[in-house]
């Protein structure tokens, strides 16, 4: 297989502390089906047919640990470890500083959904690069209520609604733009495409996964378990 250009380059922010799970070491750090959380993440994103460079933002104490943790598992096509800061967006701005002026894309992906495929990576990349923004997700098939001090104030229209995921992938000038505005105005958003939103662009939506779950509570990493297990990675 050739080795994809530098023109599409993932940011891959795994800077959390990890304190929702309710241990010491970092989240992305915990073993899952006999590797690292991270490490099962980013081979994903490496195999892929489209990245050709990966970026990672690591939590400023553990910089040299990732490091060493990326070369003990032969982790390639990483360009950069670079420390995150306080919240997921200044991460993925720090991030951003790291890709390569030559990148036409820029994916984000959270390091803690190791559930992904190349063939979702390479659909958000195509949509991307055709429209300039895309994220994925799925339809909300469940009732969604919203309660008020402990009872319910409405039902909402699920019709339309969807539950984003990453990856996420956008054209590099356009994510600076959006996240430059976004500091300028002291904007935090929730994930990288608000911020697009923000600058009046569209964005593409492309049929993510049910699987793609993102490991932050200790419930997370249990159900994660399970499905590496029924995949056959022990």
């Amino acid at each position: 297989m050739s080795t994809p250009s530098l023109s599409v380059v993932a940011i891959v922010p795994a800077a959390g502390s990890g304190s929702r799970m309710g241990v010491a070491s970092p989240k992305q750090f915990l073993r899952l089906g006999g590797v690292p959380v991270l490490v099962r993440t980013l081979r994903i994103l490496a195999g892929s047919r489209v990245v050709g460079g990966i970026v990672l933002v690591a939590p400023p104490p553990a910089v040299e640990r990732t490091r060493r943790l990326l070369a003990r598992h032969r982790v390639p096509r990483v360009l950069a470890v670079v420390p995150g800061g306080a919240e997921r967006q200044e991460s993925v701005w720090l991030g951003l500083q790291a890709v390569p002026a030559a990148a036409d894309l820029v994916v984000v992906h959270d390091g803690v959904r190791p559930f992904i495929t190349g063939t979702l990576v390479r659909d958000v990349v195509e949509a991307a690069g055709r429209f300039g923004a895309a994220i994925c997700g799925i339809p909300v098939r469940e009732t969604v209520k919203r309660h008020r001090e402990g009872f319910v104030e409405a039902t909402v229209d699920r019709g339309g609604l969807w539950l984003i995921q990453t990856p996420q992938a956008f054209r590099r000038t356009l994510l600076w733009e959006a996240h430059d505005k976004a500091r300028r105005d002291g904007f935090l958003g929730t994930d990288d495409a608000v911020l697009v939103e923000r600058l009046g662009v569209p964005v593409r939506m492309v049929a993510g996964l049910q699987e793609n779950l993102k490991i932050t509570t200790p419930d997370d990493l249990a159900r994660a378990r399970v499905f590496a297990s029924a995949r056959g990675h022990r």
